[in-house]
């Protein structure tokens, strides 16, 4: 498959950033983010890409593979937690002004699709409900949605507005998600599947249409996620 790799500079963040493509800017454009710790290259080194080849191949989608911030921001215990959050609204911004953008044009798509694993799909989920006219497919696998252990008992409107079960209930025009096709990917060994539980019963209070798939035998690493992905792409 062609794969590409991007670098440029950008006034979100104030320095370079880092990005995968794979496929020929045909179909779906796919933005698909890291794991903790991950970067850019990190679905490809783990098989993620090789098990939507067949999907990339016939043009049917455009995987777009972000660096992350993570440890500049979330994970990033010499900085206050107030900067922790700036730092990752400023990463949120790339993704959607720069990234997204970029695919769309590319692709000739109102619309990206957007996903990721365990933290990942946290990334993806918390982008998608903020910014739900430029996104069309939410695909969560193992999501882990939780963010209060990375800001010490620190609490502010940002760390509110980037937390998906303080934000989602609160809604008043669920109505925005109405085109979205959302996936909540998870199983029985998965050692965050309470947390796609929780995101699910928020969305079901508030009339929002996902489907929650809890599979049996299907645990919290890339083999599985490496089964899902391709599945979820061929059910949209």
């Amino acid at each position: 498959m062609n794969e590409r790799y991007l670098r440029w500079w950008t006034p979100h963040m104030s320095r370079d950033f880092e990005m995968l493509v794979f496929g020929d800017a045909r179909g779906l454009p796919l933005v698909l983010f890291p794991t903790s710790f991950g970067r850019y290259s990190q679905n490809k080194d783990f098989g993620l890409i090789d098990a939507c080849a067949p999907f990339i191949d016939s043009g049917k989608i455009t995987i777009y593979c972000p660096d992350s911030a993570d440890l500049d921001g979330f994970y990033n215990r010499k900085i206050h937690p107030a900067d922790r959050i700036r730092t990752h609204n400023a990463y949120e911004r790339v993704i959607v002004d720069d990234v997204f953008d970029f695919a769309r044009r590319e692709c000739s798509c109102h619309r990206v699709a957007i996903s990721g694993a365990s933290l990942g799909a946290y990334h993806a989920a918390n982008i998608a409900f903020r910014f739900p006219d430029a996104v069309s497919h939410l695909i969560s696998l193992s999501g882990a949605f939780e963010i209060s252990d990375f800001f010490d008992g620190y609490h502010d409107e940002n760390i509110y507005f980037n937390s998906p079960y303080q934000y989602l209930p609160n809604i008043t025009d669920p109505w925005k998600f109405n085109h979205m096709n959302i996936v909540l990917g998870t199983g029985e060994w998965d050692n965050t599947r309470h947390e796609s539980f929780r995101l699910s019963a928020i969305l079901t209070e508030k009339g929002i249409r996902h489907w929650l798939d809890d599979r049996r035998w299907c645990g919290h690493d890339w083999n599985y996620w490496r089964d899902m992905l391709p599945y979820y792409l061929s059910t949209s």
